[in-house]
């Protein structure tokens, strides 16, 4: 019913910047939050940044400043732009879509595969 698929991951060096995008596909849903996590070796998984459906925006401390999530609606598309990468971002990163299908009562969470950002020093 929503299927998410992340892209834009890669190798680059500290310094270096990403643009991460994550595209909820289907029918007959409608998206609220979408979110940005992250997992590192070893780590558990943890929340990188959140959009809301109107727009505001959350960030993990170790990204503000480096880091800017926006959306598109209109394309079920969420981004992440990551700027003066840092070697401890090296992680997969994964998003979350948070949709009411039609025809359901509640919200879940669809999560896409993950895309590797790997961080050189």
């Amino acid at each position: 019913q929503v299927h998410v698929v992340e892209s834009g991951g890669g190798l680059v060096q500290a310094g270096g910047s990403l643009r991460l995008s994550c595209v909820a596909s289907g029918s007959g849903f409608s998206i609220n939050n979408m979110d940005w996590y992250r997992q590192a070796p070893g780590k558990r998984r943890e929340l990188v940044a959140r959009i809301t459906s109107g727009g505001t925006t959350n960030y993990a401390d170790s990204v503000k400043g480096r880091f800017t999530i926006s959306r598109d609606n209109a394309k079920n598309t969420v981004y992440l732009q990551m700027n003066n990468l840092k070697p401890e971002d090296t992680a997969v990163y994964y998003c979350n879509t948070r949709a009411v299908v039609t025809g359901k009562v509640y919200e879940y969470s669809y999560w896409g595969q993950g895309t590797q950002v790997t961080v050189s020093s």
